[in-house]
């Protein structure tokens, strides 16, 4: 049986990159090889700055794919990064996939994606491949962006996210 084998895929920002690399780190040393993808912007900055990447061996690999933008774009407008990210990467990650498939003994058996990468979810399932989503910000933003709608649904808050509900006196 082949070894396990992770695709693991951030999303481009400050405070997704790094949570997500000691996971990938800490599946290295269980002995599961990952293949971490960057895009081709954020990779020099990653390899540069990663100071355990002699430790890994050939179980650490890291890549890059295209986010679509040229290098002198603007990155710091994320909606422009976003829209761009989602038009671009599908299609290079999925060719990145099927190359790294071709070796039998290397086959992809997981992707893990960033939560707002999840594109790359849609891309490990229809590729037959088994995915999971990684929140790389607390649990307690995660509990609040998962319950916006149930807010809305009670009135506590409207669609703009302005509250419902009446204060009497100064106190709350």
């Amino acid at each position: 049986m082949a070894k396990a084998h992770v695709v693991v895929i951030p999303y481009p920002a400050q405070g997704h990159v790094i949570p997500i690399l000691e996971l990938a780190q800490r599946l290295v040393q269980q002995g599961i090889r990952v293949t971490f993808v960057n895009t081709e912007f954020n990779h020099k900055l990653v390899t540069s700055n990663w100071l355990d990447k002699d430790s890994f061996g050939d179980l650490m690999q890291m890549v890059s794919i295209s986010d679509g933008l040229e290098p002198w774009e603007d990155r710091s407008d994320i909606c422009k990064l976003t829209l761009s990210i989602m038009q671009t990467m599908p299609h290079k990650l999925e060719e990145l996939i099927e190359t790294i498939n071709k070796e039998e003994s290397s086959k992809v058996s997981c992707v893990i994606a960033d939560d707002c990468m999840g594109w790359a979810i849609k891309v490990a399932k229809k590729m037959g491949i088994r995915r999971a989503a990684f929140w790389p910000a607390s649990v307690a933003t995660l509990a609040s962006s998962l319950s916006f709608q149930k807010l809305i649904d009670d009135g506590i808050i409207n669609e703009k996210g302005e509250t419902c509900l009446l204060y009497i006196g100064d106190s709350f």
